[in-house]
């Protein structure tokens, strides 16, 4: 991509002004997409995204750059005119690049790029036409194909550099059911890091009938009563909640300016002590998983909760230096326009002892959130809201109804602590995070827990 004499010579520019570290990031990246509407293909477009991000740190203070241009001469230019924010002592030590040892933990068999478009097409239109017909209220469908092919090299100032291939693969399923004056959406995708071989490991007709059996239900349900009660989450999409109220409060971009409810309590007790929960980049072939992340280090598997108990956060290089701590391999970005910070990957509660039959049985009265939608959180408290899109009323301890309109309205901290009840149904779903540094894949998961009481916002007086 860069020659590593070149790298060398944009790196020691970095540093003239007296910057005491100095990184480069080199991206060349594929995307195809295609949309199909009413059977019909409405859209397909493919393109590619090249371009080098430069980053320099002064203490706790970092200046960043990107460009497209990627001759020596201008890469020179970028990085001394960046270097120019920073005023000390010149740096003089001459910098020596090593090649760092790279496992890949996200084999591709099949790449997508190989792979005829008739063919992604094809796949397309079969899970249209069983969406279409799996329901007579099935008055819309929506399918959409996406991919792309990430080949990264990060290199820096302490002499590390390495190159990644990234590959991830993605197909969504959106349905629109319509009865009695009334329409409702219903979704469900298929994605992870891999080639097209996800396509023999997961199903796309069983995706079809699952976006089409959720806007079915939902289109029917009455509307969801108001009020405190046991909340019962599910696996999988309910994994959203801890990823967007608590995950996003365990990374150092909020942690290290005390922006989060969590900062400095390691240590102390932030959850009921049948809670624990990790975020894990290293599960093969997941599609928030990475071999190494965007500065370079190895991914790992660190554990955040521990019985109740809070064990670490998601530390990056610069948000590191400022709380003393080094970096854990959870540094991400959407693309070399963006510098990289602290973000999740697999983000995730373990198991606990519960099956899901127990949980419902044991619960008089109370709200089963099967899965959960978009939402907003505020960091700062905790405070958040979630859309519930397929929801059920529980009546001493059966399922009796179906429910739409349904919110969930909590702190995220008080949600940790009054989870009375884990489930050992463990799933991981696929989703798009937004921060500071862009949009990118990362699962939420979860098994099933009960929250004991939460504020249910509903449209039925019941």
């Amino acid at each position: 991509m860069i020659n590593r004499n070149t790298i060398e010579k944009v790196l020691e520019a970095a540093l003239t002004t007296g910057g005491d570290f100095a990184e480069i990031f080199v991206e060349n990246r594929t995307n195809s997409n295609i949309i199909l509407i009413g059977g019909q293909v409405k859209d397909s477009n493919s393109g590619i995204d090249y371009g080098v991000g430069i980053r320099i740190f002064s203490g706790f203070n970092c200046i960043y750059a990107y460009t497209n241009d990627s001759s020596e001469e201008n890469l020179i230019k970028t990085a001394l005119k960046a270097a120019k924010a920073i005023k000390k002592s010149t740096y003089k030590e001459e910098i020596d690049i090593i090649s760092g040892k790279m496992i890949d933990i996200n084999p591709i068999k099949v790449l997508p790029s190989t792979v005829a478009k008739l063919k992604k097409v094809e796949m397309l239109k079969r899970g249209y036409h069983i969406a279409k017909n799996a329901y007579d209220t099935i008055s819309q469908v929506e399918a959409r194909y996406s991919e792309y092919e990430q080949d990264i090299l990060i290199a820096n100032s302490e002499g590390l550099y390495v190159e990644d291939k990234r590959v991830r693969t993605r197909t969504d399923i959106i349905t629109v059911a319509t009865s009695k004056g009334q329409t409702q959406r219903g979704g469900d995708n298929i994605g992870g890091h891999r080639g097209f071989e996800i396509y023999d490991i997961y199903n796309i007709e069983d995706t079809a009938r699952e976006a089409a059996r959720l806007a079915h239900t939902m289109v029917n349900a009455e509307y969801c009563p108001s009020g405190k009660m046991p909340v019962i989450i599910d696996n999988g999409f309910g994994g959203v909640i801890f990823h967007e109220a608590c995950g996003h409060g365990l990374e150092a971009t909020s942690v290290a300016k005390n922006k989060s409810i969590f900062s400095n309590k390691i240590g102390q007790k932030i959850a009921s002590d049948i809670v624990s929960a990790v975020d894990d980049g290293t599960l093969p072939n997941e599609w928030g998983s990475s071999n190494v992340d965007d500065e370079g280090i190895k991914t790992q598997r660190n554990l955040l909760i521990e019985n109740g108990i809070l064990k670490g956060y998601l530390i990056d290089r610069l948000n590191g230096r400022r709380m003393n701590s080094a970096p854990t391999g959870c540094s991400r970005r959407q693309s070399y326009r963006f510098a990289p910070t602290s973000r999740m990957s697999n983000t995730f509660i373990l198991n606990g002892k519960s099956t899901l039959n127990e949980i419902i049985s044991n619960t008089e009265h109370g709200l089963y959130a099967k899965r959960l939608g978009g939402g907003s959180v505020n960091t700062t408290t905790g405070d958040f809201n979630f859309v519930v899109l397929e929801g059920y009323m529980v009546e001493n301890g059966v399922i009796v109804k179906p429910v739409k309109g349904a919110t969930l309205v909590g702190n995220g901290g008080q949600v940790l602590h009054d989870i009375d009840m884990v489930g050992n149904n463990l799933k991981q779903a696929i989703g798009v995070c937004g921060s500071v540094s862009g949009q990118i894949p990362a699962n939420v998961g979860q098994p099933a827990v009960r929250v004991k009481s939460m504020t249910v916002g509903g449209r039925s007086e019941k």
